[in-house]
């Protein structure tokens, strides 16, 4: 119809050649400016100069460009609306764009975008530094503030470190890390990851030697982990360990009395212990922090992730008082000699006091509490499903465990297609999502992990 309508209106000037390539022509520029519709020019553009995280940049499929952010959900540049699985590694705590931690980040960034805190200090810092305080049990006190939760472990390894030399206690240079756990991808906090995880086993000659041990489930365990301590506390000078839930290992779950019988063995054998939060910090695992459903209080923790409510760039590593003590003297030597160059950039201590202020103002522990039952009651039908291995539900974590590798990248795919945006890795499929969820969209996100599970299984191999 569209070829006769061209030829009707001029059939004096057009041969049927040049009215079949007008036609054309009109189609493929149409396509074209489809394919540029669903890739944005800055994304052509861009694509061939970003070096993406934990991708192989031959293979893997180009990343999937994102116009927006609101509440759950996340605005793909095509027009599609995904809900948002993750709450961006798990950042996102209240959802996205929450107004009032921009309004803060907006009126800051008019007042003093960023300042050096070497010799100043100024509000949103030790404003944030007396919320987290207050937060935390006695004798946490101290903030050192840093970017990233890579780095605040960092920090807390030469705080454990420099601890015991500030006491006059030479040789105690090594920590104690656990199979299964995750504290970040620098040099210093890879040597304190699970040594078999793929990422990190390729610097194993560069890394420093720790000692990375199995996680006690038990009393015979428990006695096992104090016999390997009395063997080489001499050598070492802190414990470090996920509380509750080792995240990036594969969601592992462990009891609070797991926590109380290392806490009890550190104390004994006078090794300082660190708990590194920045996965359960901030209401995740069901309490403000997980170290509260344990009931035990360690010498150092760190915080990140959920801190500035997934708006921007922020760490924290807390010492107790015993800790700080040790760093004060007559002697600058004695100091702790690290200082971030963005260390408590005003934007963001001004997003995480807002954050914190959410937690006070709107019922966040209860919503993880709703959620918890929620994955509970949902996540049950996966159970019965052909090679799913275990199904755990933590607060706010949902974790599907299956038997053998999976097909990422076709998962992936698959899960964009049912409109959510779930990124499985290892063996898992996991759900974090942000405190504020509704049941409907969490519902889809169950549904949708059933459904593609079902459809792996009916391909028997998914690979694509």
């Amino acid at each position: 119809m569209e070829i006769l309508r061209v030829a009707k209106s001029g059939s004096q000037r057009f041969s049927w050649k040049s009215i079949l390539v007008h036609y054309i022509g009109r189609k493929l520029r149409l396509s074209n400016e489809s394919v540029e519709f669903r890739n944005p020019k800055w994304f052509v553009d861009g694509s061939p100069h970003i070096w993406l995280p934990y991708t192989q940049m031959k293979t893997e499929p180009l990343a999937v460009p994102v116009d927006k952010t609101l509440g759950t959900h996340i605005y793909l540049s095509d027009g599609r609306k995904l809900i948002d699985g993750m709450a961006s590694w798990w950042t996102a705590c209240h959802g996205y764009n929450h107004p009032h931690i921009c309004g803060a980040v907006e009126k800051q960034l008019k007042e003093m975008p960023h300042i050096m805190f070497g010799g100043l200090v100024h509000k949103p810092a030790l404003t944030l530094a007396s919320k987290l305080v207050k937060l935390l049990p006695s004798p946490l006190e101290r903030v050192f503030f840093s970017e990233s939760g890579s780095v605040a472990v960092e920090i807390a390894m030469k705080m454990a470190i420099q601890f015991w030399l500030n006491r006059g206690i030479k040789g105690k240079h090594r920590l104690i890390s656990f199979h299964g756990g995750y504290h970040g991808d620098t040099l210093g906090a890879m040597s304190i990851c699970d040594p078999e995880e793929g990422m990190h086993s390729l610097f194993q000659g560069a890394l420093l030697s720790q000692h990375v041990v199995p996680l006690p489930k038990n009393e015979d365990d428990l006695k096992v982990f104090e016999q390997f301590i009395e063997e080489h506390v001499t050598e070492c000078a802190a414990v470090i360990i996920e509380p509750l839930i080792q995240g990036v290992g594969g969601m592992l779950m462990h009891s609070p009395e797991c926590l109380q019988g290392i806490s009890e063995i550190c104390s004994n054998h006078e090794l300082l212990l660190i708990f590194d939060e920045i996965f359960t910090g901030f209401g995740r695992s069901g309490q403000m922090f997980a170290m509260e459903e344990a009931g035990v209080v360690p010498d150092i923790v760190t915080l990140s992730k959920a801190l500035t409510g997934g708006t921007v760039a922020l760490s924290a590593t807390i010492a107790s008082a015993e800790v700080f003590d040790a760093f004060l003297s007559m002697d600058d030597g004695a100091a702790l000699m690290h200082g971030p160059t963005y260390m408590a950039n005003p934007l963001a201590c001004s997003a995480a006091v807002a954050s914190l202020e959410l937690f006070e103002v709107e019922p966040r522990i209860a919503q993880v509490s709703q959620i918890e039952i929620w994955l509970t009651e949902l996540l049950s039908e996966a159970r019965a499903l052909p090679n799913v291995k275990d199904v755990r539900v933590k607060g706010a974590v949902g974790v599907v465990e299956l038997a053998g590798n999976l097909p990422i990248d076709w998962l992936r795919r698959r899960f964009i297609d049912k409109g959510v945006w779930i990124r499985p890795f290892g063996n898992i499929i996991y759900l974090t999502p942000a405190f504020s969820i509704n049941k409907a969209d969490l519902c889809h996100l169950v549904e949708s992990i059933i459904q593609v599970i079902e459809e792996m299984n009916s391909r028997g191999d998914a690979r694509v």
